[in-house]
């Protein structure tokens, strides 16, 4: 009998257009295809450009949401209108995970239909893909673009930026948070059992059950940059970061001739709208008062005009991060995943100006190492500034960041995900029940959250 390594497979990616959830969709399933699989993507209408860039047949999502694009008119959650980050967390439950459960889960079942896979591969806030492939018996894993979304033991939990609990009063609060958490997940509760109900399978007790139901939790982050326990549930593995070139990214030649030896400074937010204009304002303005040159990469949320730029700083609708960072002593982000794990692979420090998600997480792994800095999202001009002198001056932050770096460029040069999925796909599946006559995974997997 062939192994794995030597089969071809059927692969159906699941993901949507969330900004930095759809890159390591795309760069895992271009790795699938360039092994000779057979890949489809299905996603928002604004991914097809891209999938078919990775060599993926596409598919949008039908009766889910999709957005037309990334523009802030079509954006699913707008988050920065939420009044606290429990509401915009609210938002998420209601907009994604949980409320159009059953639509994502009647176009993954029609995908399906038309054509059946081996294995699919979804984004884990997809909790209707996850269900439609319950029911019918079809392997499935997930595949994150972050840290664990929910509590993982001896992880400090998502969102408010914890660094490792130290002490049992530390143990205490993050227990507390993390109980909040679920309680705020679980909201969507009714919503995703009648979403289950309506596909034949019975209720959960918990939003973080359905994620039990996965042959495997993919995270996509390096072990060495999460604050990673000893010991793993069986279900989770590290699979490092997984980064490529967005297919929308122009070329990048230098703005600035050879011989101008000021360090360079990327600029880097959102490709989704979060209203970062002004913190960009404020970041140009701190920029403009040092010597240095400046490269503002907008990512399509932010027009160009709605900023003033300074002498010494570009403002660019996209640049290669890849090219750019060779040249780059530094990195200014608001946090996001990718764009850290990236600044981080090129061993650059990092200042950071979360603004919500998993930003304020991303954030103190880099600060708790050394790595870089992080200010609040209303730091001054001045604040921004004398961190930026800091990072630039104290060579320190550029040597943990190289530290940290070689560990996190080490774990995305070797990342076992392209050989875990060809593993799943490669075995029988744990049942094969018809829709509607859904039975428990094995028990072991419930313990994973």
């Amino acid at each position: 009998m062939m192994d794995a390594a030597n089969r071809t497979f059927n692969f159906l990616f699941a993901t949507w257009e969330g900004g930095g959830c759809v890159g390591p969709a795309l760069t895992v399933a271009a790795k699938l295809v360039r092994r000779g699989h057979r890949v489809r993507l299905i996603s928002d209408e604004s991914n097809r450009a891209d999938a078919v860039a990775a060599g993926a047949d596409f598919t949008a999502w039908r009766r889910a949401p999709s957005r037309p694009d990334r523009s802030r008119e079509n954006d699913l959650f707008r988050d920065w209108e939420a009044a606290s980050p429990q509401e915009g967390l609210s938002r998420v439950v209601d907009r994604l995970m949980a409320g159009p459960a059953r639509a994502y889960g009647e176009d993954l079942a029609e995908a399906l239909d038309r054509e059946p896979a081996d294995l699919v591969v979804s984004n884990e806030m997809l909790f209707g893909v996850a269900l439609a492939c319950e029911a019918r018996g079809q392997p499935f894993a997930l595949l994150t673009a972050n840290v664990s979304l929910f509590p993982l033991p001896g992880v400090p939990p998502m969102g408010p930026g914890l660094p490792p609990a130290r002490n049992e009063e530390d143990r205490a609060l993050h227990a507390a948070i993390a109980d909040g958490g679920r309680q705020m997940f679980d909201a969507g509760l009714p919503a995703l059992n009648a979403a289950r109900a309506a596909f034949g399978l019975a209720p959960l007790a918990t939003m973080a059950d359905q994620l039990a139901r996965a042959e495997r939790l993919l995270l996509g982050t390096a072990r060495a940059f999460d604050f990673a326990p000893e010991t793993l549930p069986q279900q989770i593995l590290y699979v490092g970061p997984q980064l490529d070139t967005p297919a929308w990214a122009a070329p990048w030649a230098s703005l600035w001739p050879a011989t101008d030896e000021r360090p360079l400074v990327l600029v880097a937010f959102s490709t989704t709208f979060q209203n970062q204009a002004p913190i960009l304002q404020r970041v140009i303005d701190a920029l403009a008062a040092l010597p240095v040159r400046g490269l503002v990469t907008l990512g399509g949320a932010i027009a160009p005009e709605a900023l003033v730029p300074a002498d010494n700083v570009r403002l660019v609708d996209s640049a290669p991060h890849d090219a750019v960072l060779r040249e780059a002593a530094l990195v200014v982000s608001y946090g996001g995943h990718g764009t850290v794990s990236r600044a981080l692979i090129h061993r650059r420090p990092l200042l950071i100006l979360p603004q919500g998600r998993d930003q304020n997480d991303n954030a103190v792994r880099v600060t708790e190492r050394g790595a870089g800095l992080s200010l609040p999202a209303d730091a001054g001009v001045q604040e921004i500034k004398a961190s930026l002198q800091r990072l630039l001056g104290e060579p320190g932050f550029a040597a943990a960041a190289r530290a940290l770096g070689a560990k996190v460029a080490a774990e995305a040069a070797q990342s076992p995900v392209v050989a875990e999925l060809e593993r799943l796909a490669a075995k029988p599946a744990w049942r094969a029940a018809p829709l509607g006559a859904a039975a428990a995974p094995p028990a072991a997997r419930a313990a994973a959250f």
